[in-house]
């Protein structure tokens, strides 16, 4: 790691904690993936979880978790998941509108913004936690 003579401290600092933060922490996949979704109409906020592989029609969206990673308790909390989401129009056409990684620590980064709905990672977890049915 290069650092310059007016950013010393701060690459020093990041060179500890490069030290004591394990590159090669091990992920744990999951079973299901916990998401929130919010109702921007009625102002509902709704918490689901979906099965690996399969779908969870939130509104006019369809949630897809392809895989949904976390770490052991013991170590710094990364919970991320591969989600596709798409939208079913007024006239049944299926459209993809988001695709990608969602990191629950940083739930704006990758949320799926919709006019009426927003989506976004909770947490993973290896047994169901909702009561809510798959549709």
């Amino acid at each position: 790691m290069r650092c310059f003579k007016g950013v010393l401290a701060g690459c020093m600092a990041a060179t500890m904690l490069a030290l004591i933060v394990p590159a090669d922490a091990a992920r744990i996949e999951n079973r299901f993936a916990v998401f929130s979704g919010l109702d921007k109409i009625t102002g509902r906020i709704t918490s689901f979880d979906v099965a690996i592989n399969e779908s969870f029609q939130f509104g006019t969206l369809q949630v897809t978790p392809r895989i949904c990673y976390s770490r052991s308790p013991d170590e710094a909390p990364k919970t991320d998941s591969f989600v596709e989401v798409n939208e079913v129009t007024l006239d049944r056409q299926v459209r993809r509108i988001f695709t990608g990684w969602m990191f629950a620590d940083s739930p704006g980064l990758n949320a799926v913004e919709h006019p009426v709905y927003d989506v976004w990672l909770k947490d993973c977890s290896t047994e169901s936690t909702s009561s809510t049915p798959p549709q």
